[in-house]
């Protein structure tokens, strides 16, 4: 029997998803068989994306495998970092408080609006003319 500590999350924002398995190697941090900071070049991004690992104090002890599809580079980001939160309530529950009061467990809700009939996008109308 081993006593791997792997576990699973997925985080979702606007249409990018993203599924994580944490590992016990710190160093080992890949993102769609890229390497993290090959594939976040900005460094925003990178300390969004590892927020949950830096509150929880596990840079040093867990590293992560990731996949993620859909949306921009921010949107990957924060749904990597909800994955990433995720999967550290998975291994210990007693990280759901630091998590959840930085906010780092709350899905962000919000999308794109739908087009509506009779107007060119969401909220824009056309352009009134008088005569």
């Amino acid at each position: 029997m081993t006593t791997d500590k792997k576990s699973h999350g997925l985080g979702r924002r606007k249409t990018a998803v993203a599924q994580v398995i944490l590992t016990d190697t710190p160093e080992s941090q890949t993102v769609n068989k890229l390497s993290f900071t090959e594939y976040f070049p900005t460094g925003t991004d990178q300390q969004m994306a590892t927020a949950p690992l830096r509150i929880t104090s596990q840079t040093e002890v867990y590293g992560f495998r990731a996949k993620i599809s859909g949306g921009g580079k921010h949107a990957q980001a924060a749904a990597l970092k909800l994955a990433i939160a995720r999967a550290l309530v998975g291994i210990d529950e007693g990280w759901r408080k630091q998590l959840k009061d930085t906010g780092t467990l709350t899905r962000d809700p919000r999308a794109k609006e739908r087009k509506k009939p009779g107007l060119k996008r969401a909220r824009r109308a056309p352009q009134f003319s008088k005569r």
